[in-house]
């Protein structure tokens, strides 16, 4: 199974990993690493490197950021340097664990599972008023 270590700024981490747990129920191989105001970047990498160590079991591991550029992605993706198994993701939301985090079994490449929880993620955003919009469009060109 693919591991996953969830990480980002404030508690946005163990919050998501919260929510997961509370939608999804706990999930193994799982695991959230905060990086509070305060801490340094290398408390950061040893903590993240702990989290590796605690959740990889051989079949790789994505580190899902909550933002692109920030320290929390720029320290997995130094991690992600050493290794071939180690695929790192910014734009941290929930919809892409509710599409993904049951295929972890069924995905064996890491590289494919990095690609399909992308486009989760991207799906999961949406704008109500353009959905709306589309929908009376349909039923107008329905009648």
């Amino acid at each position: 199974m693919i591991a996953l270590i969830l990480t980002g700024h404030g508690r946005i981490a163990s919050g998501t990993y919260e929510a997961i747990v509370q939608v999804f129920g706990e999930q193994a191989q799982l695991i959230a690493v905060d990086f509070p105001e305060g801490n340094s970047t290398a408390v950061l990498d040893a903590s993240l490197r702990q989290a590796l160590t605690a959740v990889d079991q051989g079949a790789g591991v994505v580190f899902v950021c909550d933002l692109l550029g920030g320290s929390p992605f720029r320290m997995a993706a130094t991690i992600a340097q050493e290794r071939s198994d180690i695929e790192v993701v910014a734009g941290l939301n929930l919809q892409m664990f509710a599409e993904m985090l049951f295929e972890r079994d069924e995905v064996s490449d890491v590289a494919e599972f990095r690609q399909r929880l992308v486009a989760a993620g991207k799906s999961g955003v949406v704008s109500l008023a353009e959905r709306l919009a589309r929908k009376r469009v349909e039923s107008a060109d329905a009648l």
